[in-house]
């Protein structure tokens, strides 16, 4: 047999004034021999890791009973269409028993406690995300995406004792060096797709009022392109031009909002001036950096712990980070459980955008594994026994159950296991003691 049919490029890229606008995986480009044998791309494996801060209403949060058909308590309500993609896995620990904010954040992806100093002595440890991009990010644009809803604070509102550096951060490249989480979807957006060359804000503002859409930029190709491809590359090119198109547009309208608005110093432009505006374009930033295969490990920071964002718009106007402690009172309790609950469909928007984005042979979601949770439980006393963490996504295997752990097993247990899952294996990770037990993942 000959075959004559070429694939496309998986790199192709559509360039234009300013701009490389990176494709999703087509049909066109699976090669022409395994398209005879009707077989998909061979898919790849994508991690992900949504941090909330000022830990979580344990009681809320923790199913009743274990194995199958638990039901999905309170906060996690608007996880239960996802059920057969969600595992809940209670029972594991954060290292040093009770302890302050900066240690939450910090052991989180490490799997080692912080320690206090003035910012001149830091010390941690690789985290598991980077250690994964130093592999994965060998055949991608960007090793990893750090991303965040707040933006970092040097002074005034961080813990005790510590550098701020511990709570703006949950990604470290090595021991002493802490990774910045990137707080504005424009800058995002251009890192993924744009190439002004600097970072100056009047080199941006100068490139975008020359070229006002990134798309604009790049139609010609983009027509050129779908008159080389089939019709339902056709209409999924035009899906994810028509997302990225949203998401530009989305960012634009934030920017002249805040431009009406009187400014504020840590808010730069391009930031919505809600939280769920905010988080929706971050995910939907992430979800086009999978689709496009731009990187594969992207952290996410929902909140850094100890903020004091309020959430007016779900009719929680108090600080999160003071009705955190909340003595047990029943008011504050209440409070605590909405906002628990408002990051947990947040997370579940992600989910289902994921889940509706086709990738080889299944979705995104099929094909990712996503850590979600916080560094430390119970907020009133900073504890870190049974954290409340869950997995998502079909990389590590079908969800649906409630895995319940002996209480010392360390959670950095978790990130040698998926590691391994993603084809990085290591040793060890921090003060992990093993892979989890591989039976009750096995049999998700």
């Amino acid at each position: 047999m000959i075959i004559t049919r070429k694939a496309i490029p998986r790199r192709t890229v559509l360039r234009g004034l300013g701009a490389s606008l990176a494709l999703p995986l087509l049909d066109g480009m699976v090669p022409a021999a395994a398209a005879i044998r009707n077989t998909a791309a061979a898919p790849v494996k994508r991690l992900g890791v949504v941090y909330v801060p000022n830990g979580m209403m344990m009681n809320h949060w923790t199913p009743k009973t274990e194995g199958l058909g638990f039901e999905f308590p309170t906060v996690m309500k608007p996880l239960e269409p996802f059920r057969s993609y969600v595992q809940v896995l209670s029972g594991m620990h954060g290292v040093d028993g009770e302890g302050p904010h900066a240690r939450s954040s910090t052991r989180f992806l490490t799997g080692v406690p912080s320690k206090p100093d003035n910012g001149s002595d830091l010390l941690a440890a690789v985290s598991a995300d980077q250690i994964a991009g130093r592999t994965l990010g060998r055949e991608t644009q960007l090793s990893t995406l750090e991303l965040a809803i707040d933006g970092r604070d040097f002074a005034g509102s961080c813990d005790d004792g510590f550098s701020c550096a511990y709570t703006n951060t949950i990604a470290w490249a090595n021991d002493t060096t802490p990774l910045p989480m990137e707080n504005n979807p424009r800058v995002v957006f251009e890192r993924l797709f744009g190439d002004t060359g600097s970072t100056d804000p009047a080199v941006r503002k100068a490139r975008l009022r020359k070229d006002a859409s990134l798309l604009d930029s790049v139609t010609e190709r983009a027509g050129d392109l779908a008159r080389q491809i089939g019709p339902g590359d056709r209409a999924k090119l035009g899906q994810y031009l028509d997302a990225v198109r949203d998401v530009e547009r989305r960012i634009q309208m934030a920017e002249s909002q805040s431009e009406r608005e009187l400014p504020v110093v840590d808010q730069p432009a391009g930031i919505p001036g809600t939280l769920g505006e905010h988080a929706k374009l971050m995910f939907d930033l992430q979800a086009l950096a999978y689709e496009t295969d731009l990187t594969r490990v992207v952290t996410f920071m929902m909140g850094r712990e100890i903020t004091g964002r309020t959430y007016a718009e779900i009719g929680v106007p108090d600080a999160h980070h003071p009705i955190s402690h909340h003595q047990r009172d029943p008011a504050k309790l209440a409070k605590l459980t909405k906002i628990n609950q408002y990051h947990v469909q947040l997370f579940s928007q992600f989910l289902d955008r994921l889940k509706s984005t086709p990738d080889g042979d299944g979705t995104l979601l099929d094909h990712s594994m996503i850590v979600y949770g916080a560094g430390m439980a119970d907020s009133n006393t900073h504890g870190s026994q049974n954290l409340p963490i869950l997995l998502a996504g079909g990389g590590a295997g079908t969800g649906g159950r409630h895995v319940k752990y002996s209480e010392d097993t360390p959670l950095a247990n978790l990130h040698v296991t998926l590691l391994d899952k993603l084809g990085v294996p290591v040793e060890s990770l921090g003060h992990a003691t093993g892979k989890l037990p591989l039976d009750p993942l096995a049999v998700l």
